[in-house]
């Protein structure tokens, strides 16, 4: 009867997927999970209430290859319960008006979503589905309250949804029993329920609100965190590996003056209870805004002056601002994709303009612009009701709409139109049409053509993106200085030499970029001044566009540029001086020795190899050396370590048999550029002919699946 009610279900599911949402209000789940990191698989007792909505003998969750432990069905409450490959059914005589209720277990071992990246597990839900690890509803239009409590070992912290309502061990919860219950036999209640005295911790979170299923997420890790509160009060937590500790502050540099702005911008308060911000392992984006809880690309863990090249200031303010524009009110199809995407891109753009100026926001905005106007140049543009759109047209064609519209209807109608939307739509799920609607409501001038031009059309709108950008002094004078591109370098070397006394930015950059396009005899007094600037991004500029042999009289300002804080010069400056005919290479390599650079290691990975290769630098420890660089393919550090290392073994023939296996280790992993960049070297290597041992002689080491792969291609 089972399995026959089992294959009806399945049989059906097509006919009611739709029909649910008219049927069924999941209200809350409430789930206790425990993560296994040895064996990549997950199990959990989840409880569910439901609303029904109309009579109906059969609702569903979305669960990807859920079992429960030991039944493949059975009946509680008066519930019927089974798992099927993608679903688990409740089966029973529903009415319309009652709510119900059902608990429930499952184990899985998730092939996405949750991931498992050597010392840390995190879960990544959108474009993926939490219901690969979590019994949920993939469809956002059905919101739901999470509480989420995680099961893990002491020693690991969990972050997720919500306030962390509780944390207690198990030996913390039996203490507590035996002192309420002092004449139970304890032993033999923990024989009975199945449970060990060990140092098990459960992390238990509470949420307030719903909010749609592929934002429930947890990450578990060794972790401490800073501690801080907004302007109105808000819990803001920001999380780091131990070891990390002194880059803490530069890499969450402005976080309550961007939560603070953003709140008091956007003039409806946060809507969530805290704010959490974690950095995982191996993600797969830059960022992902989980409510409440923001994960990030450990990448952007920076010091003092990795800050200067690449912080996480954009990302912070993008994923913050999501709480409102994607989680608090949530789209109901990818073809609104627009509110999640361009909103969190202008109101990041408009924070960066509170941290670090107007300049730095126009820049930005000519910079997308730029872009854009290429892609409609092609003929590739989109429009943002596009629902398979780019990133590049979801995230800066939107913010350049918001942008425009505001400049439009004025900062008063803009803003009031915002919180219209926003507070109309509380925890809802919205069309482009409700926001536009609240425009209507809040101005009389009409936007009819503004939507036309920058909602429907695919055509990027560059005249008025240009009409929009000269406003800014400081873009006019950019354009003047751009505009001498052509210009003979005599001609423009007065205005050269004004510029570099007076630097900015962007302007000076742009007359480094074009000095690099004369003969150096020309050119050195102007290069002398720009070094003089000392401003870091004209001094990378320098470095980032010249080609030449360095002229002796230059040779002291190139090698200044070792001392520049920034990992983006220094990199660039040590192989450009190394390479160089005119400068010892051992005076470079002696400089440099210590240093590490970015997350990936760049600066340090680079100044083993240049060590390495060249004659007769410190003989004695090459062996040592070459034992490091080979160490950075190990799955033990990130992607973005790895993938360096495996380079540059490639360039210099170092591949071992220990990197090769490595490397196969690399072509299972899970982020998808990092496994087809892993595919392609390892082809590449198959076709060497000086290995010391060929790929196809370790083929039965590799795993099963990249066997299968590589026989397929050689």
């Amino acid at each position: 009867m089972h399995k026959l009610l089992s294959f009806i279900l399945l049989f059906c599911s097509p006919l009611i997927f739709g029909q649910q949402l008219e049927t069924v209000d999941f209200t809350k789940i409430e789930a206790t999970i425990t993560p296994d990191l040895a064996s990549k698989s997950i199990k959990g007792t989840v409880t569910v209430k439901f609303q029904i909505l109309k009579n109906t003998n059969k609702v569903y969750l979305d669960a990807v290859d859920m079992y429960h432990p030991s039944l493949d069905a059975y009946e509680d409450g008066g519930i019927e319960v089974y798992y099927s490959e993608h679903k688990i059914w409740l089966h029973s005589d529903f009415e319309a008006g009652y709510e119900y209720q059902i608990t429930f277990d499952y184990t899985a071992t998730p092939k996405q979503t949750l991931y498992f990246t050597y010392d840390q597990i995190w879960t990544q839900g959108q474009g993926k589905y939490t219901s690969h690890w979590l019994p949920s509803i993939d469809d956002m239009n059905d919101k739901i309250e999470f509480d989420i409590s995680v099961k893990t070992t002491d020693s690991y912290t969990v972050i997720s949804n919500g306030v962390l309502a509780e944390r207690f061990t198990q030996v913390e919860r039996l203490a507590q029993f035996k002192k309420k219950y002092p004449s139970v036999a304890i032993d033999s209640v923990m024989n009975k329920e199945g449970i060990a005295m060990n140092n098990t911790a459960v992390y238990a979170f509470n949420m307030e609100h719903p909010m749609s299923s592929y934002l429930v997420a947890f990450a578990l890790g060794n972790f401490k965190q800073l501690k801080t509160a907004s302007k109105s009060g808000i819990p803001l937590e920001m999380y780091f590996r131990p070891e990390d500790s002194l880059k803490a502050e530069p890499t969450y540099r402005h976080t309550k003056v961007i939560f603070d702005f953003l709140e008091e911008e956007i003039g409806v308060p946060y809507p969530w209870q805290d704010y959490k911000q974690v950095p995982v392992r191996d993600f797969l984006y830059a960022g992902m805004e989980n409510t409440s809880c923001t994960f990030f690309s450990e990448a952007f863990v920076i010091d003092e002056t990795g800050f200067n090249d690449r912080h996480y200031v954009n990302v912070n303010a993008h994923e913050l601002a999501h709480q409102w524009f994607g989680n608090f009110v949530t789209e109901t199809s990818s073809e609104h994709h627009w509110l999640h995407e361009g909103f969190a891109t202008y109101y990041a753009l408009l924070a960066e303009r509170e941290i670090f100026g107007e300049q730095y926001y126009y820049w930005k905005l000519f910079q997308s612009a730029e872009q854009l106007k290429a892609l409609s140049d092609e003929g590739k543009g989109q429009s943002l009701r596009d629902p398979k759109a780019s990133s590049l047209t979801f995230y800066e064609k939107g913010a350049w709409a918001l942008h425009v519209l505001r400049e439009r209807i004025g900062d008063e109608a803009f803003q009031g139109a915002i919180k219209r939307y926003l507070t109309a739509n509380a925890y809802k799920n919205v069309t482009i049409e409700d926001f536009t609607n609240a425009i209507r409501q809040e101005t009389t001038i009409t936007i009819d053509d503004w939507e036309k031009d920058w909602l429907q059309q695919t055509a990027f709108q560059s005249e008025q993106a240009y009409a929009s950008l000269v406003k800014s002094q400081f873009m006019n004078n950019y354009f003047e200085i751009a505009a001498l591109r052509a210009t003979a370098i005599e001609e423009k070397s007065k205005t050269f030499e004004r510029v570099f006394t007076f630097p900015n930015d962007y302007i000076a950059q742009e007359a480094v970029y074009q000095l690099a396009l004369e003969p150096i005899q020309e050119t050195m007094g102007l290069y002398k001044k720009a070094f003089d600037t000392k401003n870091l991004m004209v001094r990378q500029a320098i470095v980032s566009s010249f080609d030449k042999k360095i002229p002796t009289p230059l040779i002291n300002d190139f090698m200044s540029l070792l001392n520049d804080d920034s990992y983006v010069t220094q990199e660039a400056a040590m192989y450009l001086l190394w390479q160089n005919s005119n400068v010892n290479p051992v005076d470079v390599l002696n400089k440099m020795d210590g240093v590490v650079g970015f997350q990936n290691r760049n600066v340090r990975q680079l100044w083993l190899v240049l060590s390495l290769v060249t004659e007769g630098y410190r003989i004695a420890d090459k062996k040592e050396m070459l034992e490091e660089l080979r160490s950075y393919s190990h799955p033990k550090y990130s992607f973005e370590v790895r993938e360096l290392a495996f380079n540059y073994l490639f360039e210099i023939n170092q591949f071992s048999e220990t990197e090769i296996l490595n490397l196969a280790n690399a072509m299972t992993h899970h982020n998808w550029r990092f496994k087809k960049f892993s595919r392609e070297l390892m082809l590449r290597l198959a076709k060497e002919d000086g290995l010391k041992i060929s790929v196809k002689e370790l083929l039965p080491k590799f795993p099963k699946a990249v066997q299968a792969y590589l026989e397929d291609k050689l």
